[in-house]
This record gives C-alpha cells, sequence and structure tokens, in this order.
C-alpha cells in the first residue's frame, strides 16, 4: 500500500469517462461540505481528548471517551486526498448512481446514531465513504461492481474492504433498508445544507431503482467483472 502522501504512478491506462461521468453531481458535493466539517470539528475534539487523557497519565480525565467502534476504519495516517476529491473519483469510475452517495450518507448517519461515542475522523472518512457507498450500491444499482474493483478504486486491498464490509453490516446490524420518505428526507438535508453554504439550486433527486420499505437483503458476492485500474494506498 502507498503512503498518505498521495495517488501512486499509474500503470496503465485508465479507461476514459464519459460525458455524463466528468459532470460531479451536486449531492457529491455538498455531501463532501457536510463530511468535512464533521472530520474537521471531530479531529480537533479527538485532539482535546487524547490531550487530556496524556494529562490523565493514561487514564482519560474526562466524561466522554471516543469509542472505538470505528476502529476497524482507521487509517495509520490520513489519506492526502481530500474527500470531494474521493468521492468524484469514486463517481467517476464506478458510474454508481447518485442516489448511492445519498444512501451512503444516511448509512454513516445511521452509525453514528447507533455508536454515539465514536467519532468520524481524517483516519476513517475515506474508508467509511468507500464501504458505505458500495453496500450502497449493491442495494439500489440493478449493475454495480465487484468488491475488487471498488478496492482499487478506493485505495485499498480486496480483502481489507471485504472485512470493511462486514464491519459496516454488523454495526448497522444489517439495517440497510432506506425507505422513499427516509431518502427524500435526507435530500431535502442537504438541499438545506446547500442554501446555509449559499447554493440555491437543488440536489439531483436520483431516482431509486429499487426503493424498499421492508428489510432489504444484501448479497456480499461478487457479480460484476472487474476492469482495470490503478489503485491508490489509504494507509
Amino acid at each position: 500500500m502507498l503512503a498518505a502522501t498521495g495517488y501512486s504512478t499509474y500503470q496503465g491506462r485508465l479507461p476514459e469517462p464519459s460525458q455524463n461521468e466528468t459532470t460531479t453531481p451536486r449531492v457529491l458535493t455538498i455531501i463532501a461540505s457536510v463530511m468535512e466539517k464533521l472530520v474537521a470539528r471531530n479531529d480537533r475534539l479527538a485532539d482535546s481528548l487524547s490531550r487530556q487523557l496524556t494529562k490523565g497519565n493514561g487514564v482519560f480525565s474526562g466524561s466522554t471517551p471516543i469509542g472505538t467502534s470505528l476502529n476497524t476504519f482507521h487509517g495509520v495516517r490520513a489519506p492526502n486526498i481530500s474527500i470531494a476529491k474521493y468521492l468524484e473519483r469514486i463517481y467517476k469510475y464506478t458510474n454508481c448512481s447518485p442516489s448511492c452517495f445519498v444512501v451512503g450518507y444516511v448509512y454513516i448517519d445511521r452509525l453514528l446514531h447507533r455508536h454515539p461515542d465514536s467519532l468520524v475522523v481524517s483516519l476513517n472518512v475515506h474508508r467509511l465513504l468507500v464501504t458505505s457507498v458500495m453496500v450502497a450500491s449493491k442495494t439500489m444499482d440493478d449493475v454495480h461492481y465487484n468488491n475488487a474493483f471498488y478496492a482499487r478504486v478506493g485505495g485499498v486491498s480486496n480483502a481489507e474492504l471485504n472485512r470493511l464490509e462486514l464491519e459496516l453490516l454488523f454495526l448497522l446490524d444489517f439495517g440497510v433498508m432506506v425507505s422513499s420518505r427516509v431518502f427524500e428526507s435526507y435530500c431535502l438535508h442537504l438541499e438545506k445544507e446547500m442554501l446555509v453554504n449559499g447554493t440555491t439550486s437543488k440536489i439531483e433527486k436520483a431516482f431509486i431503482s429499487n426503493p424498499v420499505d421492508d428489510v432489504t437483503e444484501i448479497s456480499a458476492e461478487n457479480t460484476a467483472s472487474c476492469s482495470p485500474l490503478l489503485s491508490i494506498g489509504l494507509s
């Protein structure tokens, strides 16, 4: 794997993106903005809690210790690729629908509600994003790439992404159902965030190809063939 200093040198040609793939959906931009603000705040909080732990001689002296639920998603160092560029990369090469990013955002929000003592920080946000979007693509899209392809796009090994997928599913208690009503409410939430950021246009209300109101089963089986892609590494 690469260090967190950036992309590796390409060993082959990447597939040429289609015209649709060259235009980043607005929903990716606002999700990136929301996640960047969350990570910046949580990094400061984690640093403050770490200093309290040090002052307490190894025993946490504050009232709210950092949870360990998301430790599986932690890297050694924060990757040197922004959240916005990382989401663009996933969209560009996996060609998953914009709705997958909304549903992936729903999964992360559910994680934080189920495990409120855990923080999304710079060390885990990229792995959380690629894993949640991949699981969402299996739920939402009729055709999707397999884990190996997502791993190369996301900069992790296939074995690690398989492990992260299982971890995500268990942390969610396999609660991957997203109803049309919930989907719409998150779209409205993201549109409000756009207004806060001075953008008045609406996000793409992507059609949910498989809207579900009952329990949805996800198959972890790799069902699509993998195209050659150069990997980036997340340390």
